[in-house]
């Protein structure tokens, strides 16, 4: 049988080309997967969000970046409810806020991060509270851990991030917390630091199960109110307050147990500043004194101090950050 190789056909005047009519078949040992169900739904565009925070006055602005860029945020859309300090975890697809203040709420929002518009509600925390929520998660559960109701809380809740829903219990931090701040790989999940005394302590759950958390190691300062970040792993803590803002930059090997390195710093010293993260980038947004619009990112596998990303579309603090393309989804 001849073959025939050819690059490109076209009529002579180079406006055309041939027409296939009818049934065509392709004998070839290579193939495509077509993509299925809707395109919001597909995620992992490495897109972070803030949500909430103090402004002063409680926000709900939702702002988004492309974690991969340099620039200022765009607005996304709007919390359900105006609140700081609520914890914040997403899937490829979903991003969640759960708790805050005022209240203290149980109020659970969700976006859908591909696109834009305003939070829907999707169910309530077993326990109503504030106080920055040490929050992570893997593609499947998002995970809830401490915080402030009349004092401070050990209670580990979770959710199925895509069904809507009230938490359902998990366990209990290995101490109660409150201003903690949390980061995953796709199977463990860290709580990191806490306030009322400020604490150095890390915990550490297996996402997919239930049950109590158990002791990590220690950061390098004890500190509330750090914002924290992860690849699948490593994990990477910034800023917080002991007894004023620092500017103090952790990491830890997720997979291990044992104590915090020194990572580098952030742009400036500041307490409530969350993290978000794609596989390679992380970045830490507002914060106080301020407060602050200061974006910063950070090469996540390297070590040294962060660098201006751009700035939020309203400077506040307590924000809860999540992104699409972080470690707990692989």
């Amino acid at each position: 049988m001849s073959q025939i190789s050819v690059n490109d056909i076209s009529s002579l005047d180079g406006k055309s080309g041939p027409v296939i009519s009818g049934i065509t078949t392709v004998s070839s040992t290579g193939y495509m997967m077509v993509p299925a169900g809707p395109t919001e739904y597909r995620g992992g565009r490495g897109r972070g969000l803030f949500g909430g925070g103090y402004a002063p006055g409680n926000s709900n602005v939702i702002d988004y970046v492309t974690i991969s860029t340099l620039g200022n945020a765009s607005d996304f859309g709007d919390l359900t409810v105006a609140r700081r300090y609520a914890g914040s975890c997403a899937s490829a697809s979903r991003g969640l806020w759960g708790g805050g203040a005022p209240g203290p709420s149980n109020v659970i929002d969700y976006v859908t991060i591909s696109s834009t518009g305003n939070a829907f509600d999707f169910g309530d925390l077993t326990l109503a509270r504030e106080g920055e929520i040490g929050t992570f998660s893997s593609s499947t559960r998002g995970v809830f851990s401490a915080g402030y109701s009349g004092g401070n809380t050990n209670i580990i809740d979770y959710v199925t991030i895509a069904q809507l829903g009230n938490a359902a219990d998990f366990g209990d931090l290995t101490i109660a917390k409150n201003n903690s701040s949390g980061c995953s790989s796709p199977t463990r999940g860290l709580n990191c630091g806490s306030s009322g005394p400020n604490s150095n302590v890390i915990d550490f759950v297996t996402i997919s199960t239930t049950g109590d958390a158990k002791d990590f190691g220690d950061l390098t300062v004890a500190r509330a109110g750090s914002g924290a970040l992860s690849n699948s792993t490593r994990g990477v803590i910034g800023g917080g307050q002991n007894p004023a803002a620092i500017n103090v930059i952790d990491y830890v090997t997720i997979a291990s147990t044992g104590d915090a390195i020194d990572f580098g710093d952030l742009t400036s010293s500041r307490i409530s500043t969350m993290g978000c993260s794609s596989a390679t980038r992380g970045v830490f947004g507002g914060g106080n004194p301020g407060p602050s619009n200061i974006i910063d990112y950070i090469t996540i596998l390297s070590t040294g101090n962060a660098i201006d990303f751009g700035d939020l579309t309203v400077a506040r603090q307590g924000a809860g950050a999540c992104s699409d393309a972080h470690g707990g989804l692989g």
